[in-house]
């Protein structure tokens, strides 16, 4: 019959995994030295792609660390050993860079290939838990990520040594980003589908309302009219114009106060309790530019102007929720 551990063994096992793993963690940053800095500078020298070599578990960690790199501004792919002798081995070429992981050092797999990249003239950096592996003495850098113990109670399955390899990984990337001013902007347009990428790269002119969707009265009108107006366009407030400048904004919120402080609402005309000199945003900024204003100043509405004043669009709150900007 199997049997069941108890809840505190389990959590005690857990905790003893991650603990261990951080203090392998811990003992990485600590021995970091000139080495890193060298790969960072042949990665930044070179001018074609970053290729990750693993197999196995360490391949696994190879495909994240490429994704990585490619995020963050270094193009870069993962490559199977195994496949790379089967044809892969094509996608490298002269003006590329290596990363081989193997945390023995001595990848069958990987040292098959490694006579060959090396006749490419492909500089090679090795990750490896043994700087003494044949894979670390042929590098031109060699990247310490050994650990004192994986978390495996029997010290076999890879866990601190592959945590430690993806750290190393995201050291390198994020480094290099540093290093090069990578902007949000520039993760963004690698991320277009991204929630990053759709805020950043998403301008008020595409997710504004136009045309006949725009609530708009002349100052004259009669507010009871221009909340006919602002009941039907549904964005919770109106613009007041003339010859299509925008001169003031009505919202919700001013027609509380307005209700508040008059008693007679018949005759009054919009331009009296109009909010006059009202915040608006280009068509061309992009639409966080937006939600910044917005947040800045407490409001749920904008008006779009152009160069000279003149209104082109609409937006407020349930707009940009809309478009998955907030």
């Amino acid at each position: 019959m199997p049997t069941y551990s108890m809840p505190n063994d389990l959590l005690n096992s857990a905790k003893s995994v991650i603990l261990t793993e951080a203090q392998a963690l811990t003992q990485l940053a600590e021995k970091l030295d000139q080495s890193f800095v060298d790969a960072c500078t042949l990665i930044q020298k070179c001018t074609g792609k970053v290729i990750l070599i693993g197999m196995g578990k360490s391949g696994h960690i190879g495909n994240k660390i490429a994704a990585t790199f490619a995020s963050t501004g270094t193009p870069a792919f993962a490559v199977h050993p195994a496949e790379a002798g089967h044809g892969d081995l094509g996608m490298i070429e002269q003006n590329d860079i290596a990363i081989c992981i193997s945390y023995s050092g001595e990848s069958d797999e990987i040292m098959t290939l490694v006579p060959i990249i090396k006749r490419l003239g492909i500089t090679i950096i090795s990750m490896t838990g043994n700087k003494d592996s044949s894979i670390a003495k042929i590098s031109n850098v060699h990247l310490d990520v050994g650990v004192e113990k994986e978390a495996c109670p029997h010290n076999l399955a890879p866990t601190s040594s592959t945590t430690v390899a993806l750290a190393m990984g995201d050291a390198l990337a994020v480094s290099l980003l540093n290093n090069k001013g990578f902007s949000p902007d520039d993760f963004a347009r690698s991320h277009p589908s991204g929630a990053l990428g759709r805020r950043l790269l998403t301008f008020v002119n595409s997710i504004m309302k136009t045309g006949n969707d725009i609530p708009i009265v002349n100052s004259d009108t009669k507010l009871l009219n221009a909340l006919i107006v602002m009941s039907q366009k549904a964005l919770g407030m109106v613009l007041i114009t003339d010859d299509n400048a925008l001169k003031g904004i009505f919202t919700d919120g001013d027609l509380r106060r307005v209700l508040e402080t008059h008693s007679n609402i018949q005759t009054l005309t919009i331009g009296k309790v109009m909010t006059q000199n009202c915040k608006s945003i280009s068509a061309n900024k992009p639409a966080m530019a937006a939600v910044a204003m917005m947040d800045e100043f407490n409001l749920n509405s904008l008006p779009v102007v152009d160069e000279n004043n003149q209104v082109v669009g609409a937006i407020n709150t349930h707009t940009l929720m809309q478009a998955k900007i907030i």
